[in-house]
C-alpha cells in the first residue's frame, strides 16, 4: 500500500535549487529559522529579491531543527515582551501567508515554582506581561493541578510546588514544517537558497562588506547577514569580530508514545526541565545546557537519568515509561541572555542577528521580519534598538537573565 497522496511526487520540492551566482545583494549565512524570516522578508515586504542564503549543511540543521518547539512571550523584560509578544501572533499570520501549516497550536504554558526566591521572580515577570497585555497569571498549586492534573501538589517530591505562572497564549509549533515553510516562501518570492555551501572567509574593502569566500568561490554582495546559530561566532570571527557569545550544548529527547494526557507545556527550574507532549503522543522534553562551552552535538547518558528522574518526581504517572530518542543542540548564549541584533556597527553592509540561547526559535519570524527592515532601510527599528552590541560595553546589560535560568534554578 502506497504511502504517498495522489500527485504527491508530482509536487517536487518545496523550493527551487538555482545556480549559485557570484554576485548578490544580499547574502544571509545560514539556513534556520532566522536566516530564511529575514530573507523571505526581504524578498516580500521589500522587493529586494537578489538575495542568497548559504547553509554548510542543510536547512534547519541547526538549532532551528533541534529544539522541543516551545514558544512563548511571558520573559522578564519589556523588551523582549514586545519582541516575543508580536512573534506569538505572528504564527497563524504567517501560516496563511505561506500556505503552509505550521501546526501552531497555543496550548499554554505553565512554569512551575518551587520557592519564594520563584514566585517573587513570577511576580515581576507576570507583572510585565500583564503591562504589555500579554495574558498571563499566577496559580496556586491546587489550580496548577487542575491546568495539568498530572502533577504532584504534595510534599513528597523533592520540590514542592508552590506556585505556578500560566501563560495561556504560549504553546507549540512544528520546527520543521516553519523551516520548509519560510524556505517555499522565500523561493517563491525569487531568493536563491543554497545547500552545501560553507563560507570560509569574508572579503571587506574600505570598511565595507564586498563579498564571501565559500566552499563554492567567491561571491560578491552588497550587505552580509549573520544569522548562523551557535556558528555565528565562528564566522564573525572570520572579520575578527570576537562577541560576547558561548556556545553550549542543549539535549533534548522524546518518549514512546502515550494516550493523550499532557495537554499543556510544563516547565520547572528547580527540575532543569520543560516537557510537552506531541501531536504522535510522545513527550518531548529539554534540559538545562551543558556548562562547558562547546561545538559539540554529542549526547550523554547523564541526561537520559536526569531527565527520568526529573520528570517521574513530579509527573510520577510518567515511571517506567521509554525513552525513544536523544538529540542535541548548540545553545548561543550572551551575558544577558538576549540577543544581539545590529549592523554597520563594525562595517558597512554587516548585520548580525546572534546569541539568542534558549529563545531563537521562539523568535524566528518575527526577528527576521524586523531584520527584513533593518537591511533593506539601513536604520534599526525602534524595537531592536535595545539589543545592540554596544550594551556591553555601556554595561546596559538586559535583564532577561533570570527568566533565562528557568525561575530558579539556584533553588
Amino acid at each position: 500500500m502506497s504511502v504517498f497522496r495522489p500527485g504527491f511526487l508530482e509536487l517536487g520540492r518545496l523550493w527551487e535549487t538555482k545556480p549559485l551566482e557570484r554576485n548578490y545583494e544580499v547574502v544571509i549565512v545560514g539556513g534556520g529559522i532566522h536566516g530564511l524570516a529575514t530573507a523571505y522578508y526581504l524578498a516580500k515586504e521589500h522587493g529586494i529579491r537578489d538575495v542568497a542564503v548559504l547553509e554548510r549543511e542543510y536547512i534547519g540543521f541547526g538549532g532551528s531543527g533541534r529544539n522541543t518547539a516551545i514558544v512563548r512571550a511571558n520573559q522578564r523584560t519589556q523588551e523582549n515582551v514586545r519582541l516575543y509578544d508580536e512573534g506569538l501572533k505572528l504564527w497563524p499570520v504567517l501560516t496563511d501567508e505561506l500556505d503552509f501549516n505550521l501546526m501552531f497550536y497555543n496550548c499554554g504554558n505553565l512554569n512551575l515554582a518551587h520557592s519564594e526566591a520563584a514566585v517573587s521572580s513570577f511576580r515581576l515577570a507576570i507583572n510585565t506581561a500583564n503591562f504589555y497585555g500579554v495574558r498571563s497569571e499566577l496559580l496556586d498549586p491546587q489550580q496548577c493541578k487542575e491546568v495539568v492534573p498530572a502533577l504532584d501538589i504534595s510534599d513528597r517530591p523533592k520540590h514542592p510546588i508552590q506556585a505556578g505562572m500560566y501563560h495561556p497564549p504560549g504553546g507549540v509549533v512544528r520546527h520543521d514544517a516553519v523551516v520548509w515553510g519560510l524556505a517555499k516562501g522565500a523561493s517563491a518570492h525569487g531568493v536563491a537558497i543554497h545547500q552545501g555551501v560553507g563560507v570560509e572567509g569574508i572579503d571587506v574593502d574600505g570598511g565595507r562588506i564586498t563579498g564571501v569566500r565559500t566552499s563554492e568561490g567567491r561571491i560578491g554582495c552588497d550587505k552580509l547577514g549573520i544569522m548562523a546559530g551557535g556558528y555565528g561566532t565562528a564566522v564573525c570571527a572570520m572579520l575578527d569580530i570576537e562577541l560576547p557569545v558561548n556556545p553550549l550544548t542543549i539535549q533534548a529527547m522524546v518518549t514512546q508514545p502515550l494516550k493523550p494526557f499532557l495537554h499543556h507545556v510544563v516547565s520547572s527550574g528547580a527540575y532543569h526541565v520543560y516537557a510537552n507532549q506531541t501531536l504522535k503522543g510522545e513527550i518531548a522534553t529539554g534540559a538545562h545546557m551543558d556548562p562547558q562551552v562547546n561545538y559539540t552535538t554529542d549526547v550523554t547518558a547523564y541526561y537520559f537519568k536526569h531527565q527520568a528522574e526529573a520528570l517521574t518526581d513530579f509527573m510520577p504517572c510518567l515511571k517506567d515509561v521509554r525513552f525513544l530518542r536523544i538529540w542535541a543542540g548548540l545553545a548561543d548564549m550572551t551575558p544577558d541572555m538576549a540577543p544581539i541584533l545590529d549592523g554597520n556597527f563594525a562595517y558597512d553592509g554587516l548585520y548580525l542577528d546572534v546569541g539568542w540561547g534558549y529563545f531563537g526559535f521562539k523568535s524566528g519570524p518575527i526577528t527576521g521580519k524586523y531584520m527584513a527592515d533593518f537591511i533593506a532601510r539601513e536604520e534599526a527599528p525602534e524595537i531592536l534598538r535595545p539589543f545592540a552590541l554596544r550594551r556591553f560595553l555601556e554595561n546596559r546589560y538586559m535583564g532577561e537573565t533570570a527568566t533565562a535560568m528557568k525561575y530558579g534554578q539556584w533553588d
